[in-house]
């Protein structure tokens, strides 16, 4: 099964957010992007592929441990930014150096627990608003994220998800995410 670890914004965050993101349907080629919802907004701290079930229950320890030494911390959505023209996002502020530590610790569970972690990179906050498959310029759509903050609100938990892929031929189809467990923070 394909896993992540992750911190989810609780649902008044996402509802700010999806009133930010809302106006920016009507700019030129929006129609041509590929939007995520609401109910699959996160923020991936550590990106585990493929995850064979035996390699489950020492991965389950790996991450319970490394939420109990990371402690809550204060976040907020904030802004908008690119990657490289394929992806637009939403940024955070607020605990981000806590948010990168509970990262690595999420990356070194994955790897502790015989996960390969051959695609881990530079931990770069964000959250998936849409990804553009073709040549639209999406620094408009950033920019107009650019004055955004949301709520600041409690990051809590570290959750273990499940990245069901969209169904092959169905026109606008979506990854569903299932929460498989949460950890709280620091306790």
């Amino acid at each position: 099964m394909r896993l992540f670890a992750a911190v989810l914004p609780p649902p008044a965050a996402t509802v700010e957010l999806a009133a930010a993101v809302a106006p920016l349907h009507a700019l030129p080629g929006a129609d041509q992007l590929t939007w995520t919802g609401r109910a699959g907004w996160h923020f991936t701290l550590a990106f585990y592929g493929e995850v064979e079930p035996e390699t489950l229950p020492e991965l389950y320890t790996r991450l319970g441990r490394a939420a109990h030494r990371n402690g809550a911390f204060q976040l907020r959505l904030k802004g908008g930014g690119t990657f490289s023209n394929r992806v637009l996002w939403a940024g955070a502020s607020g605990g981000l150096p806590p948010m990168r530590r509970l990262a690595e610790s999420a990356a070194a569970a994955g790897r502790r627990a015989g996960v390969s972690m051959e695609q881990h990179r530079v931990y770069t906050p964000h959250l998936t608003i849409a990804r553009n498959r073709t040549d639209i310029d999406l620094a408009p759509y950033a920019a107009a994220l650019a004055t955004f903050e949301g709520q600041a609100w409690r990051a809590g938990e570290l959750s273990l998800v499940r990245s069901n892929p969209p169904q092959p031929g169905v026109p606008g189809a979506r990854p569903r995410y299932d929460t498989l467990t949460s950890w709280p923070l620091g306790e």
